[in-house]
C-alpha cells in the first residue's frame, strides 16, 4: 500500500542478484492499494526476491516458486 503518491519500480530478482523481471519501471502511481500480475511459468523453481522501490522508500519480500 502507497501511503502517498510516488513513483515506483517493481523488479524480481534471482538470488544472484540478477534482475528477471521488471514488473514496474518508474510509473507514477496514486496513494492506496495496488495490484500486479507476474507470470513467472518461464522460471526455474526456486527461491526470488521481489523489490518495491516508492517515494524513498525501499521493501524486499521473498518469493518461492515451483514449476
Amino acid at each position: 500500500m502507497l501511503a502517498e503518491p510516488a513513483l515506483v519500480r517493481l523488479a524480481v530478482y534471482d538470488l544472484s542478484g540478477r534482475r528477471v523481471a521488471s514488473l514496474i519501471e518508474g510509473e507514477r502511481r496514486s496513494a492506496g492499494t495496488h495490484q500486479v500480475s507476474f507470470e513467472a511459468s518461464r522460471l526455474a523453481s526456486g527461491v526470488y526476491t521481489c523489490r518495491l522501490e516508492a517515494g524513498g522508500r525501499t521493501e524486499t519480500r521473498r518469493l518461492v516458486h515451483f514449476r
